[in-house]
């Protein structure tokens, strides 16, 4: 009789050294890595040295959100010849290499635009990534390893992807929802080099202003959507005083962190997964992997489960909280554009924009300053300078620190004026000018 080999045997079999698991990958070849946290160091560094020895040439390499892991390896300017960056969403690392492109003349990083929600299909057509690179949890008794911070694409590109290779490091959270077999991994290696910690943002005056504001739309029981940055966790501090609360959310933070902790979440409202917090892809410092490492309270699920907007509205009164960093006279947000060039991405911003307007009793917040670069510029523009990242027909309230206004069922003369009242009082004069241009009044 046929006796499958055990999980033990498989892993040792599987188990290799870094440059022996990317040897197969060839030139041409569409690669895909984990993102964030998920980023695999010693896999990537392995990458990056085949491509210093010219063994490969025009690889396709897919991912969001990269880390100095990626920075210092496969996004290094001298081997983007022949590694070739498809980004869906810029920080730091793009944006210097955009800005080190247009000097030399040259296109060192690609920008893919797409919803969040849609990574995984964009990334498995019009044909599956050939390898899927990321970082792993160790494997328990069963054979199976979490995904941990980073399920979002990555569970889909398990099942999609010709082969799968995987970083096994210790300190990778285990996190209900994103597990993976040893059956579906065609390699593994083993590196247990601290996880990078993404750094908190300073936060201003005016988010504290903002974040008292928003606290006062939430009610209790409601379903917590936060976006990234100083302001949205400046609101999750506003909100220790209140109760019931629940998380379906595309990114779990430090702020939801603390509001589970102090017992202003608990999750028992929610129409869809009661008493857990749901969300995508982790981002914070070791004490937050700490908290949802093993925790039953936690669930991570794919970002095209998350972030449908279907989904996000079975649950009651969800409440999504975004910042942005132009809001027009009708009410269209950039949140991605800035300075004549790219500077992030849409990301799953009007995922949720439209999942929370569409639940009972939910409501959409997209939130910036008044103004930016030191009081010199409004964010309250007559006209965009970037792509609309959420139209005016989408948008809910708009909060600054000037006061909030809800846009639905507003005219274009009612829009103008309430947004008006929320830009800074020495832009206002202005503005009015410019609408009445535009013969909004």
């Amino acid at each position: 009789m046929f006796q499958p080999p055990s999980v033990q045997t498989l892993y040792a079999e599987k188990r290799m050294t870094a440059a022996e698991a990317v040897a197969g990958i060839a030139s041409g070849d569409r690669l895909a890595m984990g993102m964030a946290l998920a980023e695999p160091p010693a896999l990537l560094a392995a990458l990056a040295g085949r491509a210093e020895r010219d063994e490969i040439d025009e690889v396709r390499l897919y991912y969001f959100h990269s880390t100095p892991h990626a920075a210092a390896t496969v996004l290094r300017p001298d081997l983007l010849d022949r590694i070739r960056p498809h980004c869906f969403f810029l920080g730091p690392w793009e944006r210097a290499l955009l800005a080190q492109g247009e000097t030399q003349g040259k296109q060192l990083l690609s920008f893919v635009p797409g919803a969040f929600s849609q990574a995984p299909r964009l990334m498995s057509e019009p044909r599956p990534i050939d390898t899927f690179l990321t970082t792993v949890s160790p494997m328990d008794a069963h054979g199976y390893f979490s995904l941990g911070t980073s399920n979002d694409y990555g569970l889909r590109l398990v099942k999609t992807a010709r082969r799968v290779v995987v970083e096994v490091n210790r300190h990778m959270p285990r996190v209900r929802g994103g597990m993976i077999h040893i059956s579906e991994v065609a390699a593994l290696v083993e590196n247990d080099q601290p996880l990078f910690e993404s750094p908190g943002r300073d936060s201003a005056p005016e988010d504290a202003v903002i974040a008292r504001i928003i606290a006062g739309l939430v009610d209790d029981g409601a379903c917590l959507q936060m976006g990234i940055g100083a302001l949205p966790e400046a609101v999750c501090g506003a909100l220790t005083g209140h109760r019931n609360l629940g998380i379906h959310t595309e990114l779990f933070s430090s702020g939801l962190m603390a509001l589970m902790q102090c017992g202003a979440v608990n999750n028992s409202r929610k129409t869809t997964n009661p008493g857990r917090s749901i969300f995508t892809f982790a981002l914070g410092d070791k004490a937050l992997c700490d908290f949802i490492d093993d925790n039953a309270a936690v669930e991570s699920r794919p970002v095209d489960y998350v972030n449908d907007p279907a989904v996000i509205a079975r649950n009651d009164r969800v409440m999504s909280v975004n910042a942005t960093l132009q809001v027009d006279l009708s009410g269209a947000c950039n949140s991605e554009h800035m300075a004549g060039r790219q500077y992030s991405a849409a990301g799953g911003q009007l995922d949720f924009v439209r999942g929370a307007y569409a639940s009972r009793g939910g409501r959409s917040v997209i939130a910036c300053h008044s103004t930016a670069k030191d009081g010199a510029v409004s964010r309250i523009v007559a006209r965009l300078d970037g792509p609309v990242t959420t139209p005016r027909n989408d948008v809910q309230f708009v909060v600054t620190e000037y006061g909030h206004v809800d846009l639905k069922g507003l005219n274009e003369a009612e829009r103008a004026r309430a947004l008006i009242g929320l830009a800074h009082p020495k832009f206002r004069d202005a503005l009015t000018a410019e609408a009445r241009t535009q013969r909004l009044f």
